[in-house]
């Protein structure tokens, strides 16, 4: 526990404190956000911004994770450095983008091509790693099989050994790019996707020390409902550090916000949150944690299918929040009301991974 604590009070001092350096670099050096003319209006006095916040998020979860390590006298496990390489490299990507719109002041930066090879590249790599290097039990970081709370039979192994290994690094393709994605349409309010990740990360944080006290390399731990998870406590520890980041980095960015995070941020965050879903065994536990991030994505699809098929909109505006923006919803209660959404969903979620468990006692 002592890791988790350091972890978490580090990356948040160092959020807290760091952002506000950054924000006085990036107003010097004039990178502010570019705000779309197409978009509600109350938005437009948030023009000039800075942006790129995310990079001290960053920083400040990996050092916390380290440290947090080093307090209790070990080094970082396997699987918590391969989520932090998939958490930085897609944070990497998005500040990639963001540097592009700011310095061309337009609200398109890396060409959609660009950006794909670049998050595949990163999610190609980590998804090799995953299956790579097993420990002395014999478990490497991820496996090939479909999970919900646990793997499931769904096994892309059945397919065959190198049918399987690409099937996977697709599979983990596609989830780094849904959730980074998602928390990327989520970032349109102040304070919005930075409340609602930390809710989640809190959520990853228990699920993690959970798996950690009941894995089956514990002698203490139940062998009919232990979990065959490599480095649980790693990844708690990783996770509390993001959770400690968003916390610090809120303080700036709550309404009304003095820097977003950006695509630095959210691709960041979208990215460690599909990590965590596969280092854990819970890829479809995350949709029920990650709730609010799900229901902003379909509200999105719906209205582009929707109007594409009809010409009509459901919605004012997609993304959902900027709806409630154009009913005449205050910006501070949407997001306020969102976070309370999220919080019910990383509560649901992990109420059901914990009854999973009581379950099969």
């Amino acid at each position: 526990m002592l890791a988790l604590v350091f972890g978490t009070a580090v990356s948040l001092i160092v959020t807290l404190f760091g952002t506000k350096i950054l924000i006085g670099i990036l107003v010097k050096r004039n990178y502010g956000q570019f705000i779309r003319q197409d978009g509600p209006t109350a938005h437009h006095v948030k023009r000039g911004t800075p942006t790129m916040g995310g990079i001290v998020i960053i920083i400040a979860s990996i050092l916390g994770w380290l440290i947090g390590h080093l307090i209790i006298g070990k080094l970082p496990d396997y699987s918590s450095s391969l989520l932090m390489f998939l958490f930085a490299g897609t944070g990497f990507v998005g500040f990639v983008d963001d540097y592009i719109k700011i310095s061309q002041q337009r609200s398109l930066g890396l060409n959609p091509r660009a950006k794909i090879i670049g998050q595949l590249a990163i999610g190609t790599i980590f998804a090799i790693g995953a299956l790579s290097f097993p420990n002395q039990h014999g478990l490497t970081p991820a496996s090939t099989a479909i999970s919900v709370v646990r793997d499931t039979s769904l096994d892309f192994a059945l397919a065959g050994t190198i049918f399987a290994v690409i099937l996977f690094i697709i599979w983990v393709n596609f989830l780094v790019s849904a959730w980074s994605n998602a928390v990327n349409l989520t970032d349109g309010l102040d304070g919005l996707a930075t409340g609602a990740s930390m809710v989640v990360f809190a959520g990853y944080t228990l699920v993690s020390l959970w798996q950690f006290y009941q894995s089956c390399a514990n002698p203490n731990a139940v062998a009919s409902v232990c979990y065959e998870v490599r480095d649980p406590f790693g990844l708690a520890v990783a996770s509390a550090a993001i959770v400690g980041a968003c916390f610090g980095f809120l303080w700036w960015n709550a309404s009304p916000a003095q820097i977003f995070m950006g695509d630095t941020g959210a691709l960041a965050l979208g990215g460690a949150l599909a990590g965590l879903s596969i280092l854990t065994h819970t890829q479809f536990l995350a949709v029920i944690i990650g709730g609010l991030f799900v229901i902003i994505v379909i509200s999105d699809v719906i209205q582009i299918g929707v109007f594409k098929l009809t010409r009509k909109r459901v919605f004012r505006m997609a993304p959902l929040h900027h709806h409630f923006e154009l009913l005449g919803w205050k910006e501070i209660t949407i997001v306020i009301r969102f976070w309370i959404i999220a919080g019910l969903f990383a509560i649901v979620g992990v109420s059901l991974f914990y009854g999973e468990w009581v379950a099969k006692l």
